[in-house]
């Protein structure tokens, strides 16, 4: 890769950055989006300019020797983001890849496995988060994202923002939640923040400017699955009400 080329793919790469930022995609749209770039950069030693279908196909084919077709379908939405956006060049790949078709049903958790995920979670602001996204039906980054603001108790409701789609939406909100959540901000006292980093510990935590950190929140849930022997994937969805000691 010769210095001129290189510095055209870094340049070219913080102007698709900008863009995807400018569309107001998630961030991990913007991380898949941009993960593709610098894969297939790498890829194509940093030429990507003007890929043929040849180039593409055999890409692409390596590619799902070794990644999930989901994984296939960001990169090449990536790179034609890339194209669309950055070089201005008409994207004429767009049959190029047809992954299959599938729907998976969710595993369904049943209020005995999620009273026992609850009870083996020790920690406490994440026996909490747990209780709450299974209640209310929450993904994981919808969960962090809660403000003290966005419960509304009177109408029994919570207010979620900037959901899948950058669209809002309220979700009811039961009494054994809003009790939960009374009793752990009355813990923190966060002015904004429902759920604050707690890096710094629980006189800390008032202070944080972050939600907790979502790798943590992740890696504890898969320890405590573990533990409990459940064989189940666990998306955030509603599993009931069920009410976890505090």
């Amino acid at each position: 890769m010769t210095s001129s080329s290189d510095s055209n793919f870094k340049l070219n790469y913080q102007t698709h950055l900008q863009h995807l930022k400018l569309k107001g995609l998630q961030p991990k749209t913007i991380e898949a989006y941009s993960r593709a770039i610098r894969r297939i950069g790498g890829y194509f030693d940093h030429q990507i300019d003007a890929l043929s279908e040849k180039q593409l196909t055999d890409y692409f084919s390596d590619l799902l020797g070794t990644h999930s077709w989901s994984a296939v379908k960001l990169d090449l939405y990536g790179l034609k983001f890339f194209y669309q956006h950055v070089l201005h060049t008409p994207w004429v790949n767009v049959d190029l890849i047809k992954p299959p078709r599938t729907k998976r049903l969710p595993d369904i958790v049943t209020i005995e496995e999620a009273a026992s995920l609850f009870m083996a979670t020790h920690k406490l602001s994440y026996r909490v988060f747990y209780f709450t996204v299974y209640s209310l039906g929450l993904r994981l980054g919808e969960g962090l994202g809660l403000q003290v603001g966005d419960i509304d108790a009177k109408r029994q409701r919570v207010h979620i923002r900037d959901a899948k789609g950058n669209k809002d939406r309220f979700v009811p909100l039961p009494d054994a939640t809003v009790d939960i959540l009374r009793r752990f901000w009355g813990v923190h006292r966060h002015p904004v923040l429902l759920f604050p980093n707690r890096k710094g510990g629980l006189k800390g935590s008032r202070l944080a400017t972050t939600p907790l950190d979502r790798g943590g929140v992740q890696t504890t849930m898969r320890k405590v699955v573990q533990a409990c022997g459940i064989k189940k994937r666990l998306p955030c969805t509603a599993c009931g009400t069920v009410m976890p000691p505090i």
